[in-house]
């Protein structure tokens, strides 16, 4: 059994300007492009133990969700898998099929801050900034890299929150 927070991000070749260190009266210099062509990443990250399944996909919607579950429960298929979701529009799961060894929870509504896939997010984003792509597939490239660098220890720091860790290791008597 295991814990997952899952979210969906957008990333695109569109770059954001964030902060740089320069010498004293140097104005830094960053390059900077104007495309709407983006792309997006499913995750789901355990703070138990530091465990990701990420997905890069071209848009959000039911089909795709449902989809990632899918995919998502065949990765250690003998873990039973509980998986804290938003309440985005696409996440209905009326008319999805939702596999045997997935149990979806919800956090309440309007409350991004409860959900640590969030600061995963946070913490690709922030060197995010700055980049410059000069092509889909060099965005992608790029996304792929980081994701996969991501260390287990990583992920448990960023979502790592003692509250759902107590509550899940008191639940389950672990």
């Amino acid at each position: 059994m295991n814990l997952y927070f899952q979210d969906e991000a957008r990333f695109g070749m569109m770059n954001h300007i964030g902060k740089c260190v320069t010498a004293s009266g140097v104005k830094p210099i960053v390059t900077y492009q104007h495309v709407f062509k983006t792309t997006y990443l499913y995750g789901s990250y355990s703070p138990i133990n530091g465990d990701s399944f990420v997905w890069e996909v071209d848009g959000v919607n039911t089909d795709v969700f449902e989809a990632y579950l899918k995919e998502f429960s065949k990765h250690n298929q003998n873990e039973y898998k509980i998986v804290v979701i938003d309440n985005a529009g696409f996440h209905s799961t009326k008319h999805i099929d939702i596999p045997e060894n997935v149990y979806l929870l919800r956090i309440p509504p309007y409350n991004p801050e409860l959900n640590p896939c969030e600061q995963i997010w946070q913490y690709i984003k922030n060197r995010f900034k700055n980049q410059r792509f000069e092509s889909m597939k060099s965005l992608r490239d790029w996304l792929h890299k980081i994701v996969n660098e991501m260390k287990e220890e990583t992920i448990k720091s960023i979502t790592g929150n003692h509250h759902y860790l107590n509550a899940f290791y008191t639940t389950f008597n672990m």
